[in-house]
């Protein structure tokens, strides 16, 4: 059965999440690759201090997806990694933690440039 409250959750989760990103690059001289780091490490921060984990438990893939996410996923790796291995599970719990999305992201991206050309400005 469908849930449309959780649709609606994960919908203004994850569009709150956006509109904090537009609103940066529409008021500062911020460019979108500072904006990117700036919301993988808020995630890894935020994760750090526990909070990411109750924002996640309300938005569910709302909160996962965007790049806040990612960083989240980096830093619940890495502390699980620390929990099992020690001080070397810094080192590789975020890749463990992220492998799935970085090779979606090679794979996917590797179709396309087989489906497309691009060009340079």
């Amino acid at each position: 059965m469908i849930n449309l409250g959780e649709y609606i959750r994960v919908f203004l989760v994850g569009g709150i999440i956006c509109v904090i990103a537009q609103i940066l690059m529409d008021t500062t001289k911020l460019t979108p690759a500072r904006i990117l780091v700036i919301f993988v490490t808020a995630g890894v921060i935020l994760q750090g201090f526990g909070i990411y984990e109750k924002i996640v438990e309300v938005g569910r893939s709302g909160a996962t997806v965007p790049l806040p996410g990612f960083g989240y996923s980096l830093a619940k790796g890495v502390m699980k990694e620390v929990d099992e291995n020690g001080i070397i599970g810094v080192f590789i719990g975020g890749v463990k933690g992220t492998a799935g999305g970085i090779t979606a992201a090679i794979v996917f991206g590797y179709i396309m440039s087989l489906c497309f050309n691009s060009k340079t400005k």
